[in-house]
């Protein structure tokens, strides 16, 4: 199969996480276009063809955003412009959170789909918690220099190894929440990392902790009638966590026993 028809068989699939992410079908049509031309460009066969263009197209989309803001601001005057929430955040687009989140959704499980549950964790480590070489070296219980080839390897493979894949920070839907879940948790487990029921940022939750009991990610839960509704994903949550005066007695008794 030629490189035309392998990008033509996904084209409707790209086109539709772009329209989703753009609202307008004119630069989803754009985007779509720029990913072919990257694509073209790219020497080495990623190991999915589908998840590595999925990846591309919402790189695209979401650049393309973020120079519209820039543009904006620059228009009409205001100060320094500072980058804005990515879309699928609790701070994107009002008029489109669900269907944003859905498609950064969308495109970061078709990259995961065809990786090892070993590659899967990294890359969830790297892409969806934002965590540092060293960070992940710890959490693999392995040598950073290592871990370092590791993660250009997997980059490189899965996604081309440009920038990191834009993750959504806001699912909403029990069945988008499921997905979530079960794309990101087994492959977690099976390094030794540990999710433990707690309150984050006031809401029911829970954090996700490396061997050495250090906190690399949260999750926040919106719930109704005793079902899911939503889920955050809180990086960088130990001060939303210990703000808490109740989880922060729960830390001091644990650290406690631990020492005794």
């Amino acid at each position: 199969m030629t490189r035309t028809e392998e990008f033509e068989g996904v084209r409707p699939l790209l086109y539709a996480i772009a329209r989703r992410i753009l609202g307008s079908a004119s630069e989803a049509e754009d985007a779509v276009e720029a990913t072919w031309l990257r694509w073209a460009d790219t020497p080495a066969r990623p190991a999915s063809i589908e998840g590595h263009l999925a990846a591309e197209v919402t790189r695209i989309s979401t650049d393309v955003l973020r120079s519209a803001r820039l543009e904006r601001h620059a228009q009409v005057g205001v100060g320094p412009w500072a980058a804005e929430p990515l879309p699928g955040g609790t701070g994107g687009d009002p008029r489109r959170p669900a269907e944003l989140a859905d498609s950064l959704l969308t495109a970061a499980l078709l990259v995961l789909e065809r990786l090892s549950p070993l590659e899967r964790a990294v890359f969830v480590l790297r892409e969806a918690f934002g965590c540092s070489v060293a960070e992940i070296a710890s959490a693999l219980g392995c040598s950073e220099e290592g871990c370092e080839q590791l993660v250009d390897s997997i980059a490189r493979t899965s996604d081309g190894g440009r920038e990191p894949l834009p993750w959504p920070t806001y699912i909403v839907g029990a069945e988008n929440v499921a997905r979530l879940l079960s794309a990101i948790v087994p492959p977690l487990v099976r390094i030794g990392v540990t999710l433990e029921e707690h309150r984050v940022n006031g809401r029911p939750g829970s954090l996700f902790r490396d061997r050495n009991g250090r906190i690399l990610n949260g999750t926040a839960l919106d719930l109704r009638d005793g079902r899911i509704e939503a889920i955050h994903l809180v990086v960088n949550c130990e001060e939303l966590v210990y703000a808490d005066p109740v989880a922060e007695a729960y830390a001091v008794l644990r650290e406690a026993n631990r020492a005794g």
